[in-house]
């Protein structure tokens, strides 16, 4: 227990305990108290896994990324500005008890009032914690005319324009709040997204949602590279946890205003023709990428971790590595040195109307400052990259991400200040 916990808030709101269980456990519930606030030691031993919820820094960017996702994205609802605060503190209430390894709410799932409903919906009763986090983050549009927020937006938190080739749909686009749950058991991440969508009940409901397995990235060096749908190790260049200054300089914003601690989280629901890609030739699919499908070494030559070299030329002249290559156009030297953290996922989403598989990347980054990371890298690839013709850009979504909650301060506590 920190040292502010006795000034912490003690349990869920009336309004969260009612979109939760209802009237009953709320008329049950009210003066019983709650258990007292948790705040879990770190522990990385496998399913047992526990990120603290609490800390300087949201945990799930640069914590190792786990293996399965769960992401969410709401609007919130005709509420006071006073009614969203508490929202956000019944979420952060939540989160601090699932990430610990216990239930949503103080009865959980099997205990409480026999003739209401339980507080925890239950599928994660009996499973360890699995290094489930929970990261919040604000879009643009919860910063207009409701809530007086106005004066708070960021300059950061920019409308993300639209880039050549975009097929988005507005359905998969945008959102007031959002949560990333990732987790190494994805029964874990659906059980904090379904239920922290529980408490939101009548204050803010579900735009759009994605599932996601086989991160794409690395964030520790401890990791090996992984694969995406396309066969190719993906993320080998992503800066690692380990990399304090470069973390420090390009991921977490600086200064003295609510959002200093905090990051800016892109999200890109990318759709790949796997059918295409699949009828494509292995010296073709190593021109787009620009690395081999064995290794993933640069195709100037050396292992995984060789810096690619973009002068070197073959036959007739040409560089070993294409000028549309993916390599190429992604590399910080290409975009006068901006780089960003990457923590993306696989999805497959079962097929479509023509029997082809809806499948894809769902592209995570986390930056200091999209203007001058992730902006200028996707226009330069919207433009130019080879690996276009085997991809759709279909989601989209920009959030700003406070820095990390404590006993007394729930997330996004600065933004009411």
């Amino acid at each position: 227990m920190t040292d502010d916990s006795a000034s912490a808030k003690p349990g869920l709101s009336r309004r969260g305990l009612f979109g939760l269980a209802g009237a009953g456990v709320v008329g049950a519930g009210i003066g019983f108290g709650v258990d007292r606030v948790l705040t879990p030691a770190a522990s990385s031993s496998g399913a047992a896994a526990v990120y603290p919820f609490y800390g300087e820094h949201q945990a799930g960017i640069v914590t190792p990324a786990q293996d399965r996702l769960h992401f969410a994205s709401f609007d919130v609802s005709d509420i006071s500005r006073d009614e969203l605060k508490e929202l956000l503190e019944d979420w952060s209430y939540a989160a601090n008890r699932m990430t610990a390894g216990q239930s949503a709410g103080e009865f959980g799932p099997a205990d409480g009032p026999y003739d209401s409903p339980p507080d925890d919906t239950g599928e994660a009763l009996d499973l360890p914690p699995a290094g489930l986090t929970i990261t919040f983050g604000f879009g643009p549009s919860l910063f207009d005319e409701r809530f007086g927020l106005a004066s708070k937006r960021p300059a950061a938190l920019i409308d993300l324009p639209h880039f050549p080739g975009d097929a988005l749909v507005d359905a998969l686009v945008g959102g007031d709040l959002c949560i990333q749950a990732c987790s190494d058991d994805p029964q874990i991440a659906v059980h904090a997204i379904r239920n922290l969508s529980r408490i939101a009940f009548g204050r803010a409901k579900l735009r759009w949602s994605q599932l996601g397995f086989g991160r794409t990235s690395s964030t520790t060096r401890a990791q090996a590279t992984p694969r995406n749908l396309f066969g190719f190790k993906d993320g080998t260049a992503n800066m690692r946890a380990e990399d304090t200054s470069i973390v420090n300089k390009e991921v977490w914003v600086d200064g003295d205003d609510w959002m200093a601690g905090g990051s800016y989280l892109v999200s890109r629901k990318i759709r790949m023709t796997i059918e295409t890609w699949d009828r494509t030739s292995l010296r073709e699919q190593e021109r787009v990428i620009g690395r081999n499908k064995g290794e993933g070494a640069p195709l100037s030559g050396g292992t995984e971790f060789t810096e690619p070299d973009f002068s070197i030329t073959g036959r007739g002249e040409a560089p070993l590595i294409d000028e549309e290559s993916h390599v190429r156009l992604a590399h910080p030297t290409t975009n006068a040195g901006a780089t960003m953290l990457r923590r993306g996922y696989n999805f497959v989403d079962g097929n479509d109307d023509l029997g082809r598989l809806n499948a894809g990347l769902f592209f995570i980054c986390f930056q200091r400052d999209p203007r001058e990371q992730f902006v200028p890298i996707q226009l330069s690839l919207a433009r130019n990259d080879a690996m276009n013709e085997y991809v759709r850009h279909v989601g989209s979504g920009i959030f700003a991400v406070p820095p990390g909650a404590t006993a007394s301060r729930p997330i996004g506590a600065g933004l009411f200040d």
